[in-house]
This record gives structure tokens, sequence and C-alpha cells, in this order.
């Protein structure tokens, strides 16, 4: 109806406040936003409202009084035109009795709105209802005890394997069984393409830019054009082709491409808190080989490992390099720089990031290498390795699985002794804390020198508690992981006859590249590196007269002759 232009008409007019929310659903049709309306225009009209305005928020929890129109109706009356509020009952205006005490007590009286309440006969006209504190405090704790409902039937429903999540893009339920995700295939393919564009070395921004430029949908207008209805908080604004960049990335992050059902990914500090906390890998519930995957595990983890590197560096032209984050300082383990020569751009090198010319850097010695001798000398190894599997299976899988095993559980002893040092750490800051806080009280510490202490203190207690948590997470990582020397093998099998080295292939077959400084012997260099294969770490190929001889010599033009040696030190 038509809202009054002046406050003359005040006396005539009320706001009909009607909510529903799923918990109320379980009461019944008696609930509903048309049953609301009736009931209220009723009652209005009986005492006298002819110009009513309806305010409904469909669907929306009382625990909360962030709702649409219920903040709409708080800015009206604010404005002095409307005299009256009526609800059904006390806790359509919200099940939290703090907030809604504040409207009942102060808001409605300081503005002169009478309340009219129909379940539960109260009206302010005839005076104070001296109950309603009580009943919004039992609409309070009937909110709470359907939060801990629910709460008790998803912690068995998700602790069972039972997803508790709406299937991702690429999958849908399956018509037979709800509580099962089967394959989308037209989404299925976008992510196929994602995850092989990520192994082809293509970045986020590049990746969605190609789908926008293909006429890809996005995720929500796919959803949209297939029927399937999920909330959206960009709804369907905007270009339904505009892909971003932070959709591409949560894609290549999520486990359940493998086949897994991840619960508790997720949680709330309280019923009455909305914001969702990423919770610790330790807390989350993690089902594998649940429903068919879309992307190999091996393939996953992978793209995990890489992304977990530090991100790829640019020449000035904007060129990346396939090396990038995989080349590591052998000396201090950081990552290796990529860089051109500033007389003759032709030449591309790597250096270490922390070498001490660098601000900040510690590491004694440039660790210098040229691409064009990685490139030739990890194509070398490849090939020995690609001919090794081929003409030697049965010897080869029988040396990648002991390797496989002792490399996982090397990086897993020096994580956890990591983790020993920083926990140590972390108690002895505590201590420390503590000695301060007394001397600072008894004066042996002015209160200066105890503030600049404690943050000094502060600030390395939340950095040590911040590598604590990342090492957690990797240990517990590491114990789920999948990847074997049989998916190695498979890898393998597939560059059998490379010519040309490819961001994919490194992605798949290496972790990292360590490179040792430079040692010059007899006027010439020798380069040493260390590659460390995805799997199975560091390993030793036994000499066989079918194997290639890798023989790389790059001439500099000081006419520096430099050549590659291989490193079995750590075999």
């Amino acid at each position: 109806m038509k809202r009054p232009a002046h406050a003359k008409n005040r006396d005539t007019t009320a706001a009909l406040y009607v909510r529903l929310s799923r918990d109320d659903n379980l009461e019944g049709e008696s609930n509903s936003i048309q049953n609301q309306k009736k009931l209220l225009t009723k009652v209005a009209k009986e005492k006298g409202f002819t110009n009513l305005i309806v305010f409904a928020d469909d669907g929306v929890s009382g625990v909360t009084m962030n709702r649409p129109d219920f903040k709409r109706m708080i800015e009206e009356l604010e404005k002095g035109y409307i005299g009256a509020v009526f609800v059904k009952d006390l806790s359509r205006l919200g099940r939290n009795y703090i907030e809604v005490g504040k409207l009942t007590e102060y808001f409605f009286p300081e503005n002169d709105i009478r309340l009219v309440s129909v379940s539960e006969g109260t009206d302010t006209k005839d005076g104070e209802n001296e109950f309603a504190p009580f009943i919004n405090i039992m609409s309070e704790w009937y909110a709470r005890d359907i939060s801990k409902k629910c709460r008790a039937a998803n912690s068995i429903k998700g602790n069972s394997g039972e997803p508790l999540s709406a299937a991702p893009y690429g999958y849908i339920k399956d018509p037979d069984d709800p509580k099962r995700w089967v394959i989308d295939p037209e989404a299925a393919a976008v992510v196929k393409r994602i995850f092989t564009m990520t192994l082809n070395g293509y970045g986020t921004e590049q990746i969605a830019g190609a789908l926008e430029k293909d006429k890809v949908l996005t995720i929500v207008h796919y959803w949209q054009s297939k029927g399937i209805k999920r909330p959206s908080r960009n709804s369907l604004q905007g270009d339904p082709y505009r892909w971003n960049s932070s959709t591409i990335v949560t894609i290549l992050s999520m486990q359940e491409y493998c086949g897994d059902v991840i619960n508790f990914k997720t949680y709330s500090k309280s019923y009455k808190l909305k914001k969702r906390i990423h919770n610790e890998v330790e807390n989350m519930a993690i089902f594998k080989d649940v429903h068919e995957p879309i992307i190999d595990r091996e393939v996953w983890e992978s793209i995990q490992a890489k992304r977990g590197a530090a991100r790829k560096r640019k020449k000035a032209d904007g060129e990346k390099n396939m090396f990038s984050g995989l080349v590591k300082c052998a000396d201090c383990g950081k990552n290796l720089w990529y860089h051109f020569n500033q007389k003759n751009p032709e030449i591309t090198y790597f250096n270490c990031s922390n070498y001490k010319s660098n601000r900040g850097g510690t590491c004694e010695t440039t660790h210098y290498v040229r691409v064009d001798l990685l490139e030739q000398s990890v194509l070398g190894e490849i090939r020995r390795m690609t001919k090794f599997a081929s003409n030697y299976e049965d010897e080869f899988i029988k040396m990648a699985a002991g390797n496989s095993q002792q490399s996982a559980e090397n990086k897993r002893q020096f994580k956890q002794q990591e983790l020993y040092k920083l926990t140590a750490r972390d108690r002895d800051l505590d201590k420390l804390f503590g000695r301060m806080y007394e001397d600072n009280i008894a004066g042996k510490i002015d209160d200066a020198r105890f503030a600049r202490m404690s943050r000094q203190y502060s600030a390395e207690q939340a950095d040590v508690s911040e590598k604590i948590k990342t090492l957690q997470a990797e240990l517990a990582k590491n114990e789920n992981k999948a990847v074997t020397a049989d998916s190695f093998l498979k890898n393998v099998r597939k560059y059998t006859r490379a010519k040309k080295l490819s961001e994919r292939m490194l992605n798949e077959l290496i972790e990292k590249i360590e490179v040792h400084h430079a040692v010059r012997e007899n006027g010439a260099n020798r380069q040493t590196l260390t590659i460390h294969w995805n799997c199975i770490g560091v390993i030793e190929l036994p000499e066989r007269a079918t194997l290639p001889v890798i023989d790389v010599t790059i001439h500099t033009r000081q006419g520096v002759v430099t050549s590659y040696v291989p490193n079995t030190a750590l075999a």
C-alpha cells in the first residue's frame, strides 16, 4: 500500500514485520510469510490502522539483527511517520534477548512507537508487558537449543563421511543418493582445463582471461543456467564470463577434486556469529576416494607443492622462466632470482636471493647459474631417468620405492626437529614474559624497558606461533600424502621421447633443484646441481651402457668454460 507523505498520518500508519527462517519451518504452515501477513493485516485494521507497510525477511535467522528488511524498517521508524509495529510474536523481531530488549525497552518508547505482538497478546498502548523480557530470553534459548541440535547432527553426519557442504563446481548431487556427488561433465571439463593450464605454466590471471575469451560461464552463472540454486554474495550481477583470479585459486586448492570429502573446513565461535573461521587441518574430517575424482591426486598434490613456492619473478619485458620457484640455494635454501644480463639481454641466469650483496642477505656466495646450462643439464637428467625407467622398469621401481619412503621420512624428521625447536622456544618465551612481569612489579625493570622488551618478545612469539602452525599443517598433510613411486613412473613414461623442456614436465617430475656455488678448477668452472625428483627425492642411477651420457658445457663471453657436474652425494 502507499506510504503516507506526512507525519499527520502517523496514527493510522503501521509497519507489519514478518520473518521466517529454516528453524521456524519446523513449526508448520502457521509461520509462513503469507499467513503472518494475513494475520497482522487483520489485527492492524481492527485496531484502526489503514496505511500498512510490510517488511519481510524470508529465510533469515532471528539470531542476527543484520537482516535487510529489518534494517530498512528501523530506518523508516526513525523518520517518525510510522506509529506502530505489528509482529506475530516477539521472536519475529529477533532471537537475541539483548538486542530485542533494546528495541522494546528503549527504542520503541523513545520514539513513541506502539508495539503489538499478536500471539503473546502484547499491546504497549495498554501498558508494559512484564513478561516480555522473559519471552525474549526464551526466544534466544530456543535459538541456542536449535543451534546445539544442528551442530550435534552435523557432527554425526560429518564424522561419518557424509558431505556437509554443497557439491562444488564440477560435481552435482547424485539423483539416486543425495549424500553422494557425481561428476558434472560440462563443469568438470572446465576444472580439468584449469589444472592442465596450471601444469603448463599459466598463471591464474592468464587462465581467467582465457576462460573469459572463450565465453565460459562463471560458476554462479553456470549454476543459474542449469537451474541449480546456490546463494552468492555477488548474486548474478556483472559479466557472466568475467572470471576472477581468486576463483581460479580456490578451484586449484580444492582437495575434493581428488575424490575426497573434507568436512569441518570452517567453524564459527558462536551461534550468534555468522563469520566462518578457517579450521586447522587436524580438526577437519577427511575421507579419501569417496566419489569419482576429476583430477589425479598426484597432479593435485604437485600443484599444491608448486603453488606453495615463491611467486615467479619476471624479466623487465614481463617474461617468466619455467625454473622460477624450482631452483634453490644449496647452502641457505632460499629461492634463486631470475635475471638477465644488462649488456646482453639474451643471457639469462639465476642467483641467490639471499646473497650478502642484497640488502639483508647472509649467503656468502652468489650461486650463479645460467639458464641455458640449467635447461641442457636438467633435460639430460630427465632423458637418463626416462631411459632407465623404460629399459630397467623393475629395478627402477624397486629403487624409487625405497627412495620415496626414505625421502618422505627424511623430510618428516627434519620438520619434526624444527617443530620441537620452535615449541621449546615458544615455552621459553612464555617463561620470559612471566619473569619480566615479576621483575616489573618488583621494580627491577622500569615500565619503558618492560614495554620495549614485551613488544620484542611478542613479535618473536607471533612469528614462532605462525611457523609452528605451518609445520603442523605440513606434517599432517604429509601423513595423508598419496603420491608414490608408481605415480612418478606414470609421469616419467609420458616424457620418454622428450626433446624439449616444458613447465608442465618440470612440475610433474621435479620437486626442486639445488644450485651449488660453481667451483673453479684449472681455469674452468664446475657447476653442480642436485635434482630432487617428486616422490623419490635425490636418486643415483647405476651406470648402464644404454643410458645417455650428460655432457653440458657452456662458453661464456669472457672465455670461461662452465661444465655441469651431477651431484649424487645425497642419494
